[in-house]
């Protein structure tokens, strides 16, 4: 894995050892973690002679370290604290050869992820053309949160803890859902909305992903929502995946051995497309690591044991103790550790059981006490031998038979130790997260003792919420363990500080969580210039950083606590049987596909497939049996020119297509990919234009823009133009396409916000086109002042400079002293005035067809004079001035808003259609423009013009520049028409001399003469003759 430094995951069990077996497949070896010694080995150059030296040497002290085992402090009649001390110092020399170095170098980094927040750090203080680019902050971000249920879990308790927080420094969220819970009255009560959804197949309720600067989904359940953002336009989205469920990694070894790879593949398609997959601890990201592509991040957070641990709690103990021999009365102490397998694990379990022989020896004293010393070790699993090795260590340190036990990880940890009295932590491993197990044990209100490690030492406190030992030092670990049990029971005071320790755990890692995440959201989220950005991380009400937000669950109907883990389980089955395999079952079970169930399925369909062959065969034999009409030439000539000509149609022509040719008007819907399909109308008014021919509607006329304007293969300029490559597509040739009087045009995302056309303001919209009440008019339903990104309604400028990075008039300026080929410094740039109207937005709007072509010849010279501006820079580091950070679609925002400036400056009416009732109003009327509209350089002949001149040049001249004006539409200009006229004229008289000259060589042509021919006799004289040969016969006769 990528983001581990010594390249391989540690062997866990039984989940590590499950989810890394494909790897150990070809490395088994290589699955232990590699301390000093193992490093030493395999990056030194030693021979294998010396190897084997080297491995004999080693089994050779384990044998001197099983000789030195302190069997002789059992056979002394007095075991003393100093003779723990003495047995214990003759293992020092295993800690000077290194043997009890655990691996605490091996660390989980996020090194690729880490490096690219960094990357992105520096390149946000990039400066394009020397033009500062500014933030207005008019707007806060907002953020989307997707769960795959409201019901009270894990997921639902930090949620709401972070979105606390976060609303105090700036954010704004919308929860989605794909089924409802009583977590939804908390968000209700905190002033989030909530809303229902369903997969992206169902179109029942469709969601607008790009009103959110960044999308935060929860849990393995949400995978049906995934294919929403896999699809255009919402792929580029800053993703967030948290994950707490185990299952999946699991599962996922299941489908390797079983060779189900596409649906491997699948999820790890899913975790690739992810911005950052967010785990709850250190150890997920290597059980994982199979999905792993250097997007992996951990933030310590809201620990899922403690929530189960209310359920444990509860649990009856004294059953549980009855089935396992124990009685209510006997001490029962628990040895756990870490969840990882290594080499120095047993030593260790050895080392705490020995440091337990005081205690042994104080019980044999207590004989008016009914209570018994019980000990279990909670590690490995019930398929390894280990369960062998702990009674062997046993034997050795001579407990009897009953006192010590082992328990499997894979059984219920959680039963298990809710049957302990004392949980002892016995690992020395440095580890990032603190151990599970001990928060699972705190939870329950146990008392712990465990050592000083520096990730325990940061949450638990000594002799105040548990007890800490020095690392290694098992002779402090045995007066610990004298003093926390007082005549076989616990002390008073372990008592106290176990119930400390419950309360601790409830609250743990609040301020790393809260941190965390606002730290990784400043990273990951890229505010466009009008979202103001968050407050910083030290700004948080430190009361909200303190507890985890129980109190908001307390008032929720039916309060329900589930384990996620064992509904991940359920999740993955039901993902299963859409992929038609057999439903997999918990873990533990082995999974088999039923081999003659698959090879059945194969000889059925391979039946089927020769039956259809021999039945066509059949009928193809039959039909050349049968008598056929046998056609002239001339018919078979005549139905021959009849295919040649049918090969020139495109298409039948469907019924929307032939009601679009009798209406006035007809509106084009612009998009690109298959995730905006929901938001297309499908009737006859309507008609859908696709910029790419990859995401096209099947079954449906829509227009394929790139076959009709090449330029949008290219996805630089697809993604720049955005909205325009449909204007130009449309515009090409336009009378091969269009043949309506009027043209509109309408944005997806203005049906996603609910303000397209009702059918009553289309009825309106036709009625005042086809009686010309305005004339030669821009119509337009979407206002600019009640946009989204313009909650101040500011004016015309002022808005387009808080979307473009303060750069608006700037851009305007220089592209239309560009144009116009004007030589100056000062700023040229039209007024828009503030006369208390409004303007159109998100391109939905209605023009003639004329006036839409006289707008895209001067659209194609503007955008001509911005590419010549930013293409350098931005096709090659992706940053222009328009946009804060690297933005594909760098001036379709500046874009959006120039039909404006066109229509109010050529002095065309500008007439707002409210969508709803279809209520119509002028907007900037003629006599409160005058004096302020620059006709002379909008008008059509100044236009014309232009675009004559620069037909001339590029069909005259061919530059060699790289030029854009040529790709967006025809050349045209006078010459072209002559240059046509000619040749039509000449295609006519080279018709005519062929002509003429064919029916001169029919008419010089050499005749050859008859050799011979057959005059046939008239009729008489040929029945004459058959008479007199009748006659000769009969006299012969």
């Amino acid at each position: 894995m990528g983001s581990l430094e010594n390249g391989f995951p540690l062997k866990r069990d039984p989940l590590l050892r499950s989810s890394s077996s494909v790897r150990g497949e070809r490395y088994p070896f290589l699955q232990r973690p590699r301390s000093r010694f193992s490093r030493f080995l395999f990056f030194r150059k030693i021979d294998y002679l010396q190897w084997i030296c080297t491995v004999a040497v080693f089994f050779f002290f384990v044998v001197l370290f099983q000789m030195f085992l302190p069997g002789s402090v059992v056979e002394k009649s007095e075991v003393a604290l100093k003779d723990v001390e003495k047995s214990l110092g003759d293992l020092k020399f295993l800690k000077e050869l290194g043997m009890l170095d655990f691996g605490e170098d091996i660390r989980f980094e996020p090194s690729k992820l880490l490096g690219k927040f960094k990357k992105e750090a520096r390149e946000a203080d990039f400066s394009s053309f020397n033009r500062t680019r500014s933030r207005f902050g008019y707007r806060k971000p907002q953020l989307a949160l997707v769960f795959s249920d409201l019901l009270v879990d894990s997921y639902q308790v930090l949620m709401v803890t972070i979105a606390s927080a976060l609303q105090e420094i700036g954010y704004v969220f919308q929860v989605y859902s794909l089924q409802g819970g009583p977590a939804n009255d908390v968000w209700r009560q905190m002033g989030v909305p909530v809303t229902l959804i369903q997969s992206c197949d169902e179109t029942e309720v469709m969601v607008d992903w790009l009103n959110y600067d960044g999308i935060l989904v929860h849990s393995l359940g949400v995978k049906d929502v995934f294919s929403c953002y896999l699809q255009e336009p919402f792929k580029s989205l800053p993703l967030i995946w948290t994950i707490h469920e185990e299952a999946l990694a699991i599962r996922s070894q299941n489908y390797a051995s079983d060779g189900l790879l596409d649906i491997l593949n699948d999820w790890k398609r899913v975790f690739n497309h992810s911005t950052v997959v967010v785990f709850p601890n250190y150890v997920m990201p290597m059980i994982y690591s199979a999905y792993d592509s250097g997007n992996f991040f951990v933030i310590p957070s809201f620990p899922a044991e403690a929530l189960e641990a209310e359920i444990d709690v509860t649990s009856d103990a004294d059953n549980l103790r009855a089935k396992m021999g124990y009685a209510n009365d006997d001490l029962v102490i628990a040895i756990v550790g870490s969840q990882f397998l290594y080499r120095g694990m047993w030593l260790e379990h050895a080392m705490v059981l020995q440091a337990m022989l005081p205690l042994l020896h104080e019980f044999s004293f207590y004989e008016h006490s009914n209570s018994r010393l019980k000990i279990f070790v909670l590690s490995g699993d019930s398929n390894s031998n280990y369960t062998m090795a702990v009674e062997a260590i046993a034997q050795r340190l001579e407990y009897p038979r009953s006192v010590v036990k082992h328990f499997p990880v894979a059984a219920d940890s959680d039963k298990a130790l809710s049957m302990a009295d004392l949980v002892i932590y016995g690992s020395c491993l440095e580890e990032q997260s603190f151990p599970k197990v001990l928060v699972k044990a705190m939870g329950m209100g146990k008392p712990i003792i465990a050592p000083d490690l520096a990730i325990i030492r940061k949450h638990v406190d000594d002799r105040v919420n548990g007890y800490l030992f020095p690392k290694g030092n098992f002779n402090v670990l045995s007066q610990i363990i004298l003093q926390v049990i007082s005549e076989g029971r616990l002390s008073p005071l372990a008592q106290s500080i176990a119930s400390i320790g419950r309360d601790t755990v409830i609250n743990l890692m609040v301020s790393e969580t809260v941190e965390g995440y606002a730290s990784l959201l400043d990273a990951v989220l890229k505010l466009p210039s009008e979202a103001a950005p968050a407050k910083e991380v030290a700004e948080i009400p430190s009361k909200l950083k303190e507890k985890w937000q129980w109190q908001l669950f307390k008032g929720v109907s039916n309060l329900t606590v589930l384990q996620r883990n064992e509904k991940s389980f359920t999740v993955l089955d039901e993902f299963e049987k859409n992929w038609n395999h057999t439903p997999k079952r918990k873990p533990g079970s082995s999974f088999a596909l039923n081999e003659s169930f698959i090879y059945g399925i194969w000889e059925e369909e391979r039946y089927t497939v020769m039956s259809n062959i021999k039945r066509r065969r059949e009928e193809d034999e039959i039909k050349d049996r049968t008598e056929q009409p046998h056609n002239t030439w001339e018919d078979v000539y005549r139905s021959a020119k009849k295919a040649d000509r049918s090969k020139n149609d495109l298409h039948e022509r469907d019924e929307g297509e032939l009601e679009r040719t009798g209406q006035p008007l007809c509106i084009y819907e612009p998009y690109f990919g298959e995730g905006v399909w929901p938001f297309l109308h499908r009737y006859s008014l309507y008609r859908g234009i696709g910029l790419s021919s990859k995401g096209r509607r099947s079954g449906i006329d829509d227009v394929d823009a790139p076959s009709r304007l090449p330029l949008l293969n290219n996805p630089y300029y697809r993604n720049v133009l955005g909205e325009y490559g449909a204007f130009f597509a449309i515009a090409n040739r336009v009378d091969r396409i269009h043949k309506n009087a009027w043209i509109g045009f309408h944005s997806w995302r203005a049906t996603a916000r609910n303000v397209s056309l009702s059918k009553i303001a289309e009825t309106a919209l036709l009625d005042a086109i086809q009686t010309r009440r305005y004339g030669d008019a821009l119509y337009f339903w979407v206002r600019m002042d009640s946009d989204p990104r313009n909650p101040l309604q500011l004016d015309f400028w002022s808005f387009c400079d808080s979307i473009n990075a303060g750069n608006c008039k700037f851009a305007f300026s220089e592209s239309l002293k560009m144009m116009y080929g004007i030589k100056s410094d000062q700023e040229f740039l039209p007024p828009m005035p503030a006369d208390g109207y409004t303007w159109s937005a998100m391109q939905s709007w209605a023009l003639p067809t004329r006036s839409f072509l006289e707008f895209v010849m001067f659209s194609r010279m503007f955008v001509d004079a911005l590419d010549v501006q930013m293409y350098n820079e931005h096709h090659s580091t992706g940053r222009c001035y328009l946009s804060l950070s690297k933005d594909k679609h760098c001036y379709s925002r500046l874009l959006e808003l120039l039909v404006n400036v066109w229509a109010y400056h050529s002095a065309r009416r500008i007439v707002y259609v409210h969508p709803e009732t279809g209520a119509m109003q002028e907007q900037h009327k003629f006599d409160i423009r005058r004096g302020q509209m620059w006709i002379k350089w909008f008008s059509y002949t100044m236009i014309k013009s232009m675009d004559e001149d620069l037909g001339e040049e590029a069909d005259a001249d061919h530059p060699t520049r790289r030029w854009l004006w040529p790709s967006t539409g025809e050349v045209f200009w006078q010459g072209v028409y002559e240059r046509e006229k000619n040749l039509r004229f000449r295609q006519k008289e080279h018709r005519k001399q062929k002509s003429k000259a064919k029916l001169d060589r029919m008419r010089h042509r050499r005749h050859q003469k008859v050799i011979g021919k057959y005059v046939k006799p008239p009729p008489e004289m040929e029945n004459s003759t058959t008479t007199n040969g009748t006659e000769t016969i009969l006299q012969t006769n």
